[in-house]
This record gives C-alpha cells, sequence and structure tokens, in this order.
C-alpha cells in the first residue's frame, strides 16, 4: 500500500505506489517519479512439492520446505511481489505446541492405533508465517431474482433492488504451503486487532511471500467481495424464503487491502516409518488441523462385526 495512502478519485479505492490504474474501475493514475520499480522484483525459492514460496535463512540454512519438506528450487520472477505489512504475533511457544500436539494424539478415536500417542515420534517443529489479504470495502449491489414472496397465485415472483454492504477485516488467503482445510480451521483462531501489538513469543519463524502478482492479487479480492455479497444477499436482504435466477451487479465504491502474515506451527512426526503433518495455530493451541493413520486391524473388526449381524438378523429373519 501507498506510503501516502493515494487514493482513486473515483471509486476512492487505495493506489499502490506502481499501480499504473486503480485497481477496480481502471482510472489512470499519476506514476509517482520517486518509485523504484525494480525494487520489488526479487528471487525467491519455489517448493517442488506443495508450491509454497520461501526466502532463504542464512543462519537456519533453510534450503528445505517449511510447510512440507520438499526441496526448494530457485525461481526469478518477472513482476513485482508483494511484501507483507503486518504481522500477527505468536502467542503461543514451541512447549505449549508440542503439549497441544501429544493431547491431540490421544483424542483421534478407537479407529486410530492403540499405540499412535506412544509410537508417534515428533522429529520436526517449525514456526512459520503464511500469507494473506485483510480487506474492508463498500460495495453497492443491483440484484434481480425470483422469490416466493408476493406471488399470489404464481410460484415465483420477480423482484429486484439495490443494497449497499460493508465489510470489515475480511481475510483471503494467499499461502500455497497450507490447503483449504487447515486454512479454515486456523482462520477462527486469529485476533486481527493484535497486528498493532509489538509483543511476539517468536521471532525467527520463517516467512512464506506473496508470490501472486499485483494484478492477480487485486482480481482474487475482488472475486472475494464479489461471493461474500452474493452470500449476504442471498441470507439477508432478499425478500421471502425461497429464491432462484439471482443476477448480482457489484460496484466497489472502496477497497483497501493489507498483506499480512499469520502465525503457526507445522510439526511432523513419524509413526512406523511414515511422516504425518499438523498444523497448529499460532495464537491457540488448541486450533489445529494433522493428519494421522487409522487401524486397519480395527476397521476390519468392525466390518466384520457388521457382516456377522447382518448375517444373524437374516438369520432369525429366516427362522421366524
Amino acid at each position: 500500500m501507498s506510503g501516502a495512502n493515494l487514493r482513486c478519485g473515483r471509486c476512492s479505492s487505495v493506489i499502490s505506489d506502481d499501480d499504473l490504474r486503480c485497481p477496480i474501475c481502471n482510472l489512470t493514475t499519476p506514476v509517482s517519479k520517486s518509485v523504484d520499480r525494480a525494487n520489488p522484483v526479487v528471487d525467491i525459492l519455489r517448493c517442488s512439492g506443495c508450491g509454497a514460496a520461501m526466502t532463504y535463512q542464512v543462519a537456519k540454512r533453510a534450503a528445505a520446505c517449511a510447510f512440507c519438506g520438499s526441496v526448494l528450487d530457485v525461481e526469478h520472477p518477472a513482476d513485482p511481489m508483494e511484501e507483507a505489512e503486518d504481522r500477527l504475533p505468536f502467542t503461543v511457544d514451541s512447549t505449549q505446541a508440542r503439549h497441544a500436539f501429544a493431547a491431540w494424539l490421544g483424542t483421534l478415536g478407537w479407529f486410530r492405533p492403540g499405540d499412535l500417542r506412544t509410537g508417534a515420534r515428533l522429529e520436526t517443529i517449525q514456526p512459520l508465517r503464511w500469507v494473506g489479504w485483510v480487506f474492508d470495502a463498500r460495495a453497492e449491489l443491483s440484484w434481480t431474482a425470483d422469490t416466493d414472496a408476493d406471488t399470489r397465485q404464481a410460484d415465483w415472483a420477480p423482484h429486484s433492488g439495490t443494497t449497499e454492504l460493508n465489510y470489515d477485516d475480511v481475510v483471503v488467503p494467499a499461502t500455497r504451503g497450507l490447503n483449504r482445510e487447515e486454512v479454515a480451521i486456523l482462520l477462527p483462531s486469529y485476533d486481527l486487532a493484535s497486528r498493532s501489538e509489538g509483543t511476539d513469543l517468536v521471532d525467527d519463524a520463517t516467512v512464506e511471500r506473496f508470490d501472486v502478482p499485483r494484478s492477480t492479487a487485486r482480481i482474487r479480492l475482488v472475486e472475494a467481495v464479489d461471493g461474500l455479497a452474493r452470500r449476504r444477499l442471498g441470507e439477508r436482504h432478499l425478500p421471502g424464503r425461497r429464491v432462484r435466477n439471482l443476477r448480482i451487479a457489484t460496484i466497489l465504491r472502496g477497497l483497501e487491502a493489507r498483506r499480512v502474515t499469520f502465525p503457526a506451527w507445522v510439526l511432523a512426526y513419524r509413526y512406523k516409518d511414515r511422516l504425518y503433518r499438523t498444523v497448529l495455530s499460532g495464537q491457540d493451541a488448541s486450533c489445529l488441523k494433522g493428519e494421522a493413520p487409522y487401524s486397519v486391524a480395527r476397521i476390519a473388526a468392525v466390518v466384520a462385526g457388521g457382516v456377522a449381524l447382518i448375517a444373524l438378523l437374516a438369520l432369525l429373519g429366516i427362522i421366524l
């Protein structure tokens, strides 16, 4: 985001220093001569496994991906890359993360191996910061739809209208190291207001890079606003209970996005010569998502018991 906080004269969206046009309404913008456009272009390390982008840390000799452990390859992007502006602090330390992981292993249920908690061996625990955008926006919606309100003798009646919606602190993930399920589990645990605080339990976490060009980033944000507008409109602003043929036209009157890094712990553990990964929030030790093996013997026993029960009921039915 521009240090001068320049805004578009047409739609009031924030303009970055190197934007030639407004990312929302395409209005041309003055070019700042003081901006070094080559500065954001940097070399990155791309994971050959999950696709996450990293920077090399000499002190940690981080030549392997912090997310999945795969080999990193050097990449030379031609387009400017996004840089994180804010970061949320770690409020969970490594000891708390270890204890939460051990407790989680004991709550996975009967279908897991009986010796999973005692047989699992924690091999690595790494702090990292995954990336995302946090945005505020104002949107004007024009909509048409068929609903079951005021239908009289028909099943459906046409309706239309305009609605203005405001969005605050909406998160759009930009990470490639975490999957959608992991992000969905971790997101509710973060306190977005904490980005202004200076206290942080971890200062050497591996930071994922924003490896999406700015033009693509803006497209993702606009798509996110449109999707949220469609859901909120359907839930709160349309008449009736049933809706079909919903059509929406969205006009953004302002979009402010901040690039933020989110703290997490990535733990790799081994059970019977196979590695599994668990991701834990850096702000709530009880919020985690992990991989774990199943017990083939226990599942087979349940299936065999079910088959035997069905056979017994069928036999009783024949006898009766």
